[in-house]
């Protein structure tokens, strides 16, 4: 045992002696190689000038500008003819529709009837008149002999009585007669005005567009009997004017002016129209929190009333150096952008303008041709090392 076991010692210690030096040399320190800097790379756009007008949508529905209601002047006749309707354009005094005359014809023939009679009447009493002052000088002239002869035998006292009694009775005749005249020539004024009433009926059964103008709605029907309350015989747009009555936010109410232009698209259309924006309401709906503005529209475009439609109003415009909104981050309140020079991230506070269309406006921090990342806010930070690729068609043109 012992002679097996001392030699098996000394061959594995002399092992253990060979391999030390190996394992030594194996686990000794070594410098590890320098690995290479790992630089992102980052998308960038190039500041670059270009025309921004900041906008303010509204909607609303068109209207006419002024509307004109057509009633009947008057009543209780029948409607004979229309002679125009919804969508004809029309100028003043155009014959809309007529109605039934017959029953003015009537009421006319019978006063000139009564107009007869009463000048037969005036002229009788004229007759009158004439008859009575011939008798009334008469018997004038007799009392006027009678009271000559007063005192003496020539005349008796019942005599001279009678003959006052008869001038005093040809007097108060004279008097009956022209209160008679009186009485027939007022009453042929009061004939005439009737007449007059009728003539001006009669004229007024031709209904007549009181304005210029295109016929929105027609309500007449042949037959109808004409009334002045209920719905309107007819509607008119005078001049055919049509304008966008549109609400918008109490919020953005300051931003528009009068003379503002603005994009008009009606519904279903793929056309826009340009209007300017004509009046801006003073009164805020206290209930919606919505202001009213209207917005004139050019004539002859096709447009019909009650439809909706949306308007772009341009509120301000300007041409300067512009980026992606995306470029744009907020820090504390303040603007800021990542600017990339010389592949180093540089973080600048920067004044900002106008927006639209997904760009903003730059009015200082940025040079014109300068990379500035295009998604700030991200895990740059200023100082950082990238390598920027430039963003072709992001909005902005160099």
């Amino acid at each position: 045992m012992k002679f097996w076991g001392m030699p098996l010692a000394g061959a594995l210690l002399a092992c253990n002696i060979v391999t030390l030096p190996a394992l030594a040399e194996d686990t000794a320190p070594v410098a590890a190689p320098t690995a290479q800097e790992v630089v992102p790379t980052v998308s960038v756009v190039k500041a670059g000038r270009q025309a921004l007008s900041q906008k303010v949508l509204v909607t609303g529905t068109l209207v006419a500008r002024e509307q004109v209601l057509v009633t009947p002047g008057v009543e209780g006749l029948k409607i004979e003819s229309i002679a125009v309707d919804a969508g004809d354009r029309v100028e003043e005094g155009a014959v809309l529709a007529r109605l039934a005359v017959d029953t003015i014809d009537v009421q006319l023939a019978q006063n000139t009837s009564q107009l007869a009679s009463s000048d037969a009447q005036i002229a009788q009493a004229r007759a009158q008149i004439t008859s009575a002052e011939a008798l009334a000088t008469q018997t004038a002239q007799a009392l006027k002999r009678g009271q000559a002869l007063v005192g003496t035998d020539a005349i008796a006292k019942e005599a001279f009585d009678q003959r006052q009694l008869a001038a005093e009775q040809a007097k108060a005749q004279v008097l009956v007669a022209r209160e008679t005249l009186n009485s027939a020539e007022a009453g042929r004024k009061l004939i005439e005005a009737q007449r007059a009433e009728l003539e001006l009926r009669r004229s007024k059964t031709e209904i007549k567009a009181p304005r210029a103008g295109l016929i929105l709605s027609r309500n007449a029907v042949v037959g109808q009997v004409a009334a002045a309350s209920g719905n309107p015989l007819f509607v008119i747009a005078e001049k055919g004017d049509i304008e966008l009555d549109a609400d918008v936010t109490e919020t953005l109410l300051p931003e528009l002016k009068v003379g503002q232009k603005v994009a008009v698209q009606p519904s279903g259309s793929a056309i826009s129209v340009n209007g300017v924006v004509r009046l801006v309401q003073p009164e805020i709906n206290a209930a919606t929190r919505l202001g009213k503005v209207r917005i004139a529209l050019p004539a002859d475009q096709g447009l019909r009333v009650g439809a909706f439609a949306r308007g772009t109003v341009e509120v301000a415009h300007s041409e300067g150096l512009v980026l992606p909104v995306t470029a744009v981050t907020d820090e504390d309140g303040v603007p800021t952008v990542q600017v990339v020079k010389d592949g180093v991230v540089d973080t600048r506070k920067v004044k900002t303008g106008l927006t639209d269309a997904g760009l903003i406006e730059v009015k200082d921090g940025v040079a014109e041709g300068e990379l500035v990342v295009s998604k700030a806010g991200t895990f740059l930070r200023g100082g950082d090392k990238v390598k920027p690729q430039v963003i072709e068609g992001a909005g902005v043109k160099g």
